[in-house]
């Protein structure tokens, strides 16, 4: 369990509304999970020889997954992305 499927749990039994949801997931800090884009071809052409990248626990992963599972619907989902989207925009702006 993380802290991310707990508060998707917490909306599933009714604890907390998707607004409240929503908001606990712009306020939080989300880990990157892709790593930056390749400098050249020969970089993109040796990530296309690796093993797909493992799950990160306490990411945006958990909310994919969760979706995956059919525990959110695609409204929900598309909610939530927009959420993760704006915490990530919030602390783009707060860098120097």
């Amino acid at each position: 369990m993380s802290e991310v499927t707990d508060l998707i749990d917490s909306y599933k039994t009714g604890e907390l509304t998707l607004d409240e949801l929503a908001q606990r997931f712009r306020t939080r800090h989300w880990p990157a999970v892709m790593p930056p884009p390749p400098s050249s071809y020969l970089e993109m052409a040796a990530r296309a020889q690796e093993d797909p990248r493992e799950r990160v626990p306490n990411s945006f992963d958990d909310v994919t997954s969760a979706y995956a599972r059919g525990q959110l619907t695609r409204e929900e989902y598309d909610v939530l992305s927009d959420a993760v989207l704006e915490a990530g925009s919030a602390e783009d702006q707060d860098r120097p």
